[in-house]
C-alpha cells in the first residue's frame, strides 16, 4: 500500500506539532511527511499547481487524489484509529463553515503558535 503523502509548512511550530503527534498515533505504514520548504516539497507542489513560496494549507495526496483545508485535516485524521470517530461527524459540518475556522487558524497559526527558522520535525 502506497503512503499518503503530507505537505506541511516545517517552520511552523503548530504544523511541527501537528507531525509530531501523527507520528506517536499514526500508523507506521500510512503517511509520508514532507515539509513543503524540501526540495521534494517543492517539486510536488510545482507539480500540483501550488506555489512554492508559501504554504496556507496542508495538503494531503492520496491515489493521485489532492486534499486540502479542513478536508485535507479531516482526512489525516480519520486514518488515526482513535480519532476516526472524531473526524466522521466533523465531515457533516458544512465545508464552508470547517474550512472558514480553518482559514482562521491557518492565517494566524506563525502568531499564535510561532516559528522556527527550521523544521523541527526529525524526517
Amino acid at each position: 500500500m502506497k503512503k499518503s503523502l503530507i505537505i506541511f509548512d516545517g517552520e511552523c511550530n503548530l504544523c511541527n506539532g501537528v507531525v509530531n503527534w501523527l507520528f506517536k498515533v499514526a500508523p507506521n505504514d500510512v503517511f509520508e511527511f514532507v515539509p513543503f520548504q524540501s526540495r521534494k516539497g517543492q517539486s510536488l507542489l510545482l507539480q500540483n499547481g501550488f506555489s512554492t513560496q508559501m504554504l496556507e494549507t496542508v495538503i494531503l495526496i492520496e491515489c493521485d487524489t489532492i486534499f486540502t483545508h479542513s478536508d485535507g485535516f479531516l482526512k489525516i485524521v480519520s486514518k488515526v484509529p482513535k480519532w476516526k470517530l472524531i473526524a466522521a461527524p466533523l465531515g457533516f459540518v458544512p465545508r464552508t463553515v470547517r474550512d472558514t475556522v480553518y482559514k482562521i487558524a491557518s492565517k494566524n497559526r506563525v502568531h499564535w503558535f510561532g516559528k522556527s527558522a527550521t523544521c523541527s520535525v526529525s524526517l
